[in-house]
């Protein structure tokens, strides 16, 4: 790996253009349809908008000068895509333009996500996400700690703090685990995979629930975020207490974080549940 493809590098290169991607997506939210893409199965994983496709290429295009030789893993076909040549076998980029386009973009159904992670021999070293209807932008890089901010605004040092009574979980979350939550006095609330990985660092919000379909597994790009709540302290588990995997390609279906470990316990309870 050359220094040109370094963690710091990455966020610098990223960092203004995930704010011109935010205007982006802000400036069309409510105003685009959906144009689903016919090669996928499920409407979810369909669904595709202009804002999809002008996003990522806000993102990609500030990488080509110094990140071509970088493998890429992006969701959507754009122009700039075939920019990257995958010769440097240990760098990994993954983009996510508008995570949640379907629930969380057109429906409205809670925070939706940009992002973009930079990993080295399969792990992420450098992660930066987005939540436009929060304005809030949140990155790290491995050893550096998170850092938070409203957008436009400077980054400061992000820690996942103890106190919020809210919880977000993954759309289709049974509800025998919503129960659960409530009954333990929180607050529930539907999020895409990326808000949910870094729950703990947003208002209010002490944790987070995801779980993959049964014959799924959380996604590398479901995964960026994971690298900024560990930054930041989080609690992050996979199924029956284990450590969810720091790598992006060990299996995983379930996906817990929290703040602290009273939420961890109410959040292990609701996995239960939920079967």
């Amino acid at each position: 790996m050359t220094d040109t493809l370094s963690p710091d590098r990455f966020i610098d290169c990223l960092g203004p253009a995930l704010e011109h991607a935010v205007a982006i997506a802000t400036a069309l939210d409510g105003r685009v349809p959906n144009r689903p893409k016919t090669s996928e199965g499920t409407p979810a994983k369909a669904a595709l908008t202009s804002a999809d496709t002008a996003t990522q290429e806000a993102l990609l295009v500030p990488l080509i000068a110094a990140f071509a030789r970088a493998r890429l893993e992006a969701e959507e076909d754009t122009p700039s895509v075939t920019a990257f040549t995958g010769e440097d076998e240990d760098a990994r980029i993954v983009i996510d333009p508008i995570d949640g386009t379907l629930h969380f973009y057109l429906e409205g159904k809670g925070p939706y996500a940009l992002m973009a992670g930079l990993a080295i021999r399969g792990r992420y070293e450098a992660a930066l996400i987005a939540l436009p209807r929060e304005r809030l932008m949140l990155r790290a890089v491995r050893g550096g700690g998170a850092w938070m901010g409203q957008v436009g605004t400077a980054a400061r040092p992000a820690s996942a703090a103890p106190g919020g009574r809210r919880v977000l979980v993954s759309h289709g979350m049974p509800d025998a685990a919503i129960r659960v939550l409530r009954d333990s006095g929180y607050e529930v609330g539907l999020a895409c995979g990326g808000a949910l990985a870094v729950a703990p660092l947003l208002p209010d919000v002490c944790g987070a629930l995801r779980r993959a379909p049964a014959d799924g597994s959380i996604s590398t790009r479901g995964r960026i975020g994971l690298l900024i709540a560990r930054e930041a302290g989080a609690r992050i588990e996979g199924a029956a207490c284990a450590p969810f995997p720091d790598d992006l390609d060990t299996p995983a279906r379930s996906l817990l974080v929290a703040a602290d470990e009273a939420t961890a316990l109410a959040l292990r309870r609701a996995l239960a549940a939920a079967g």
